[in-house]
């Protein structure tokens, strides 16, 4: 099937609000390349699981598609028009399963020796589409904290080496009660700017903080969901032809129901399943979840605040003992965590740069327990020492 010959009861299959979204628009969808076409569904369909910012760019973009005249239309998708998809292709059902669509996409423009005329094609509409387009700037500058190196000496090689530059680093902070100023901090964004996932709190161990209007996350609070999941996962790779492509399918295909992952949050509980069914290593490393958990936080829900706080995590062992549940406590690697977050904490700073102000974003990495930090603001000198004592709570107050 052509997109041409959509028709609007093709979509009674997606969530509520995706298929009046799609039902609305039915008529731009008719007239887009299947190989773009499926790529925009992709999203269309999750509409409904999606945080607030998606939506407002889902949106934008289909209006965006809509009010192009004929020939600008047919000028923005020359690229995806030249590119040519296999009948194999063609027959999948894109419209209900877009996702599986486009893995068998990637395949086929490999194969065919047109990935490159496709990305190239995919930049460009992303440029006319960014020019296009604006987005909402921030109620208020963006805060990301990152704490790092929970339980670990001080490592060999020093800190924060990749973020100095972009900052002030300071090599005295008082420890104590550093972590409750932070969570005050937190919290204290969160009450006066109250936005639906504004406000999240990620951690690689058990949370610390339970205020209903900051959005949490926690390696240890999703045991029970990684455990189903790692059991389902040796359960499937044990069945014939079951190979890493089709396993990578059926894990793309998982609802929360099918790991028991049922909060009544519906959004929230989707986003934690792909946290797991699509991060690598994010089922068995605290580090890794931490990482792709605050990368995912940042680049879909585009919070206001953002706390992350990692933990040690287990040391490395043969993959199938990793995959295999087990009733003994897991050997820790606290040092080796450090050196992961401190590295992940640079990957916070770009991620939150690349949103909309990020110039004017405020960043702070902590090395819990000990003296070092490093604070980047508009307001911080960039690639200066601070030997002096201070608190938490003035260093804080510093950032803005």
């Amino acid at each position: 099937m052509l997109p041409a010959e959509l028709k609007a009861e093709q979509f009674r299959n997606y969530p509520p609000e995706a298929q009046r979204l799609a039902v609305d628009y039915l008529g731009t969808l008719q007239q887009l390349p299947l190989c773009f076409l499926a790529n925009l569904l992709k999203e269309v369909v999750d509409f409904d699981f999606e945080f607030p910012a998606e939506r407002k760019a889902v949106r934008r973009e289909l209006a965006y598609l809509q009010s192009l005249p004929q020939k600008e239309r047919e000028e923005l998708f020359r690229g995806f028009n030249a590119i040519q998809l296999s009948a194999k292709l063609q027959r999948l059902d894109w419209v209900n399963a877009p996702a599986q669509f486009v893995e068998q996409l990637s395949s086929d423009l490999w194969t065919t020796g047109q990935l490159d005329a496709f990305r190239k094609a995919a930049l460009e509409y992303a440029e006319r589409l960014g020019n296009a387009v604006s987005s909402d700037s921030p109620a208020l500058p963006r805060l990301t904290i990152v704490v790092i190196g929970r339980g670990a000496d001080s490592p060999r090689d020093p800190l924060f080496r990749k973020l100095r530059p972009y900052g002030a680093y300071f090599t005295n902070v008082t420890p104590e009660q550093g972590l409750e100023h932070l969570l005050h901090a937190v919290e204290a964004r969160a009450k006066s700017n109250p936005e639906p996932y504004g406000h999240w709190y990620i951690d690689g161990g058990n949370e610390l903080h339970y205020d209903p209007r900051i959005t949490c996350v926690s390696y240890a609070g999703l045991e029970p969901v990684r455990t189903a999941l790692l059991a389902r996962i040796q359960s499937e790779t044990k069945k014939p032809g079951m190979g890493p492509e089709a396993l990578r399918s059926l894990l793309a295909a998982m609802q929360p129901a099918d790991l028991g992952a049922v909060s009544g949050d519906v959004v929230l509980d989707h986003f934690q399943v792909k946290l797991l069914t699509e991060g690598s290593g994010t089922q068995i490393f605290s580090t890794s979840f931490v990482q792709w958990a605050a990368r995912e936080v940042l680049r879909r829900a585009q919070p206001l605040t953002l706390l992350v706080r990692f933990a040690p995590r287990q040391r490395q062992r043969p993959m199938n003992e990793l995959l295999s549940p087990s009733p003994q406590p897991a050997h820790l690697d606290a040092l080796g965590s450090l050196v992961d977050a401190d590295m992940a904490a640079y990957y916070c700073f770009l991620n939150q740069q690349r949103l909309p102000g990020g110039a004017q974003s405020m960043f702070l990495a902590w090395f819990e327990d000990h003296r070092e930090a490093i604070a980047i603001s508009p307001s911080m000198p960039r690639g200066t020492v601070s030997t002096p004592g201070v608190t938490m709570e003035r260093l804080l107050s510093w950032l803005a």
